[in-house]
Order: C-alpha cells, then structure tokens, then sequence
C-alpha cells in the first residue's frame, strides 16, 4: 500500500505527464524532476540562513538558541 510522500510524487508525475505542453521528453523529464525543486529551496533557504548567521552575529545567536531549543524539545 503506498504511503503518503509516494502518492503526492505519483500526483505529480502523472500531472507532468498529462498537463505539460511540449514533447515526450520535456513531459517525461520534469515528471521525474518535478521534487528537486522543493530540495533547491530548502537548501536556498538553508544557505540563506548559514550567511545571515555570519554577516548578523545577533541573528547567529538567535537562530543558535532556536537550533538548541527545538533540540531540547525533540530530545
């Protein structure tokens, strides 16, 4: 039985395959691909907040703080 992550990646590939104007290899391709962009902006986001850390020590000392709690709360 598919589970839910599976069943939103099926979703999405067949919208790829059926709603997509252009050809069997663009309809194909961006079926497959369509979850690397979710990953690009976790990872755009993740980088954005490494680099505020460092350019505002205030928000580095606060984003820490946050890291450290939720770490106390999920522990």
């Amino acid at each position: 039985m598919l589970i839910g992550i599976e069943i939103v990646y099926l979703v999405g590939v067949l919208v790829g395959l059926l709603a997509i104007d252009g050809g069997l290899a663009a309809r194909i391709g961006l079926a497959l691909a369509w979850p690397l962009g979710p990953i690009a902006f976790l990872a755009t986001v993740a980088g954005l907040l490494v680099v505020a850390a460092i350019a505002f020590p205030f928000f580095g000392v606060a984003l820490a703080a946050a890291i450290v709690a939720a770490w106390w709360a999920l522990r």
